[in-house]
């Protein structure tokens, strides 16, 4: 970060729409302030094109549209018909979007306020309030810091919770006791952590216990609201930050109790499992330590790195179910693997993540992540190869990813052998794309032609006719040509008495 004197700032809001906005609120007769994010990434030397505005006035007449939409308002007016403004008049605040010399922005303007919450309630008491009171209802010091806009005062910083220390020190702390701030809007317990993990910073003491101590506070907020927060710390550089975070403070046993439930190690005698939570937050690291840019997808698809990681910690989340002792070898998981992709769409509707192709994509590597293994751990067969391409399609590099990831093992011989067998795995697989095998693999007989040829409905004999052309396929016992598969066809439904 860098440190800049009001001079300083000053030269940096020189441009022409804060010059612009300057004017306006001197003409009105009113403060403005830059505030939250955009002055605290000015320290961060972070872009930014998000800007929120600040306006306080103590005209009661100003009071009645809102201050802050006058503002934007008069704003909009002042750029033309490049703006597009947006008012929300129950809730005294106003949008300005427009493009500048390639730039987008996004301004945004609130009249000065105070907020309260019952303790119930999702939705705040909002009354008119003065500069100091809407700097005491921001989140955390860091985001508490104001820049006068007006012309005598031009690039000044307000700094009343000492949120410049804060940031120099790697420091998330709340401008008021942790508890009423918290209490607040309890989503501020995970905007907590979710800065703490972006930034990696250090949570303050008093404001970690609070996180502790007001931890079931959140299942007043909506999953929503929620869920945005969770994808954050997700997509940031080190999300097992975060997530050790929320489990420490019991965050994670409300949001995420299947993840949670991991944490644990139980010992018969001398033999112990491993901590799954904390397995699955190595995984999750060594996921996104792994370049991952899906070229070749379509730019409408879905954040694949996204959905990776979320496959990553999710990947072992049915072994609390498996987990079995057997005196012969200890600690067994077995099937974890079909037990989790049966967990995720649950766990994606309650978290109100979407529910479409993103679902689907995490459940199938849930489901296939010990496959690879599998196969590592073996001889690595043309055969077996065939079949996990067949299985995993587009999505096998994305599974071959998680899977290496997944070798967290100390043993670094047997950790070697794993990954010199996976590199196998990958030259196969690559292999077989060259030769195009990909498009081969389905039977050039289909089940609508099967049911056809014998006169059958959908059934279970249709399926098992279907499934014996597909493992000669896959096994390379005959070409994928309509003459050797009719020939096994006519064989094998004689066997069943259908010819």
């Amino acid at each position: 970060m860098k440190l800049y004197s009001d001079e300083e700032l000053a030269e940096i809001l020189d441009q022409e729409i804060f010059h612009q906005i300057s004017r306006i609120i001197d003409q009105l007769g009113v403060d403005g302030y830059v505030v939250g994010g955009y002055v605290r990434d000015i320290f961060l030397e972070r872009p930014s094109n998000d800007i929120d505005v600040v306006v306080v006035s103590e005209n009661p007449s100003d009071w009645e549209e809102g201050c802050g939409i006058k503002v934007a308002r008069a704003l909009a007016k002042s750029i033309g018909r490049r703006a597009h403004l947006s008012v929300f008049k129950s809730f005294g605040t106003a949008q300005v979007k427009f493009r500048d010399e390639g730039k987008e922005f996004e301004i945004e303007f609130v009249g000065a306020r105070k907020e309260s919450y019952s303790h119930d309630s999702r939705k705040p008491i909002v009354e008119n309030g003065t500069l100091e009171d809407d700097q005491n209802r921001r989140d955390f010091t860091i985001n508490a810091m104001a820049i006068c806009l007006n012309g005598s005062r031009f690039g000044e910083l307000v700094d009343p919770f000492n949120g410049l220390a804060d940031l120099e020190d790697g420091i998330i702390a709340t401008p008021l006791e942790p508890g009423v701030t918290f209490s607040d809007d309890p989503l501020r317990m995970m905007r907590c952590i979710r800065f703490a993990t972006q930034l990696n910073f250090q949570i303050e003491p008093e404001t970690f216990e609070a996180l502790e101590r007001m931890a079931d506070r959140i299942g007043i907020v909506s999953a929503e609201r929620i869920e945005v927060e969770l994808n954050k710390i997700m997509m940031a550089p080190h999300p097992s930050i975060g997530l050790e975070y929320m489990q420490r403070t019991g965050l994670m046993q409300i949001i995420l109790p299947e993840l949670a439930a991991l944490d644990i190690v139980e010992k018969r005698g001398n033999r112990a499992h491993k901590n799954n939570f904390y397995h699955t937050l190595e995984v999750l690291e060594n996921v996104c330590r792994t370049r991952n840019d899906k070229q070749g997808r379509e730019p409408s698809d879905f954040n694949y790195q996204l959905w990776l990681r979320w496959g990553a910690l999710l990947h072992d989340i049915g072994k609390t179910k498996s987990k079995r002792w057997d005196p012969l070898v200890g600690w067994t998981f077995h099937n974890h693997n079909a037990i989790g992709a049966k967990m995720v769409p649950e766990i994606f509707r309650r978290l109100k993540l979407p529910m479409g192709a993103e679902m689907r994509y995490v459940q199938k590597l849930v489901d296939l992540h010990m496959r690879p293994i599998v196969i590592a751990d073996d001889v690595v067969t043309d055969s077996a190869v065939r079949r996990l391409l067949n299985d995993a399609g587009d999505d096998i590099d994305d599974l071959m990813t998680l899977c290496e990831a997944d070798i967290t093992s100390k043993n670094q011989v047997r950790k070697a052998r794993f990954l010199e067998n996976f590199r196998i795995v990958r030259e196969k697989l690559d292999d077989l794309k060259e030769k195009d095998y990909k498009r081969l693999l389905q039977p050039v007989i289909d089940g609508n032609e099967i049911m056809e040829i014998f006169h059958l409905k959908p059934s279970r004999e249709v399926g098992t006719l279907k499934q014996c052309l597909k493992d000669a396929v896959l096994d390379n016992k005959v070409p994928n040509e309509r003459e050797p598969l009719m020939q096994l066809l006519l064989q094998k439904a004689q066997e069943m008495g259908l010819a």
